[in-house]
């Protein structure tokens, strides 16, 4: 039987992305896989052995995430899935009523720019006058929503809100292809203006260079047909999942990581919602983002077209959609699967009983023990100027780095020894107590979860967080500079 590994996972399985076992039912999977990676157990089973809540099972399309699946008798042929967090049927209805539709006129202009649409008889002119009735937010503008506000701009949808607060860097000139070199420092979504303006200048446009929080979801996202969740965060993505449910507003959903991209619908006639799915995120440095992580630059123009044509396909009201499906898709080897989402009865969003009742704050960090309160021992912090005065002083202390091997190629420190996250516990004879422990991640938050995973397991050694983590390096100034890689 052939288990298949996503790729926010394949470092914890000797970085292969399937795994061959003669187990004949999930259970049997499960541990054959994790005896052979105990690593990987670390990172699918909490402490209570309990599979993690942002880990999915998956047989096939169907879904055998629930234990009362994992001893059902599988066949030789069948293909297991291992799906970390980072859905289809029959054609509705558009989303776009009759009334607004007919609303809408085309004028000459029209007719010439959208020629290819209306030769299709599945959008023809009612179809084109719908796109045009549209009103779409797309929360964020980086590699996801180049792609999707282009296309959605060449399609001719009406009104188009971007979401974003971020500005424009150098490095997101790679892979955010509706930004160029004369954007670095501008906000992105006065870049995004004018390339929609560029496109089509009969569009209407609206900028919003905000951050989303509870305060302000509501009143950006009420009154609009279709939100497009482009954002790059669990906490980002969480809130507008929850704030679509509960405003009823369609949501087409997207993540990628490295090689690999996902979309889906949620929120819609009914159908699931990304909690279904996935009840809650992963802590910090069990599953990197793509922005720890990378990923390869077609990769956001292939799965931002699909949410693109997910979201076109709604309006319009045609073919099949991802509702309560997940499209995956693997670039590296050329694969894709469809996965079908349950609606969960117990969801406490969208289920039978619900208790989110309203959009709130998600504190990530709280969330996933980042935080400490009165009664626990702080994580104490070099800066990195103290850290760097330290090395040119060779001073005596021991340096851990517990990024992914990719992130490592950035920066590397000289006499600093690899471990990753889940292998701490078990190699902290490693370390010595006596010495200083300086701990170092990209951003300075997956060290403080490496701190608190030794303490837990009973290390008393001193132990610091490189605050800021090798992001916050990049200014530092070494008087040995050529030691470094």
């Amino acid at each position: 039987m052939k288990v298949y590994i996503s790729a926010t996972l394949r470092n914890y399985f000797g970085k292969n992305h399937v795994i061959e076992t003669e187990a004949d039912n999930v259970r049997s999977v499960l541990k054959s896989i994790t005896d052979e990676y105990p690593d990987a157990k670390h990172i699918l089973f909490d402490k209570d052995d309990k599979l993690r809540n942002f880990v999915r099972i998956y047989v096939g399309s169907d879904d055998y995430t629930a234990t009362d699946m994992w001893y059902k008798q599988l066949d030789e042929g069948n293909e297991v899935l291992i799906l970390p967090a980072i859905a289809g049927g029959a054609p509705n209805d558009s989303i776009i009523n009759e009334a607004r539709m007919k609303a809408q006129t085309l004028d000459d202009n029209d007719i010439k720019r959208f020629e290819k649409h209306l030769l299709l008889k599945e959008i023809s002119v009612k179809g084109q006058k719908r796109i045009k009735a549209a009103r779409v937010v797309v929360c964020g503008a980086g590699s996801l929503g180049s792609s999707v506000i282009q296309y959605l701009a060449a399609a001719g949808v009406g009104t188009i809100k971007v979401i974003d607060d971020n500005d424009v860097s150098l490095a997101d000139v790679s892979s955010q292809v509706l930004h160029s070199s004369r954007d670095v420092n501008r906000p992105k979504v006065a870049s995004v203006k004018d390339k929609v303006r560029n496109i089509n200048k009969s569009i209407e446009f609206e900028a919003e260079n905000v951050r989303l929080n509870a305060d302000n979801i509501a009143e950006l996202i009420d009154g609009y047909d279709l939100v497009i969740d482009c954002t790059d965060n669990y906490k980002a993505r969480y809130m507008i999942n929850d704030a679509c449910a509960l405003f009823d507003i369609p949501l087409v959903f997207a993540s990628i990581y490295q090689y690999e991209g996902r979309v889906g619908i949620f929120n819609h006639n009914g159908g699931p919602c990304l909690r279904c799915l996935y009840p809650e995120p992963p802590e910090p440095g069990l599953v990197p983002t793509c922005a720890e992580g990378g990923t390869i630059s077609p990769l956001a123009g292939i799965i931002g077209s699909i949410q693109a044509n997910e979201a076109l396909k709604l309006i319009i009201g045609i073919g099949d959609h991802l509702d309560g499906k997940l499209l995956t898709f693997d670039s590296l080897y050329l694969s894709s699967r469809i996965l079908n989402v349950k609606k969960d009865s117990k969801c406490p969003l969208c289920g039978l009983s619900k208790t989110i009742l309203s959009v709130e704050d998600f504190d990530y960090e709280d969330f996933c023990g980042l935080k400490q309160d009165e009664s626990e021992i702080p994580v104490e912090g070099l800066t990195p100027q103290e850290f760097a005065k330290r090395m040119d002083n060779n001073d005596p202390m021991t340096i851990i780095d517990v990024r992914e091997p990719h992130e490592r190629a950035i920066m590397r420190i000289p006499n600093t020894i690899v471990i990753p996250i889940g292998q701490l516990a078990r190699r902290m004879k490693e370390l010595d107590p006596e010495v200083d422990t300086i701990f170092i991640c990209k951003s300075g938050k997956r060290s403080i979860l490496a701190i608190n995973t030794l303490r837990e397991a009973g290390y008393e050694g001193k132990m610091y967080n490189l605050k800021g983590g090798i992001d916050a390096m990049k200014d530092i100034v070494f008087s040995h500079e050529g030691a470094w890689l």
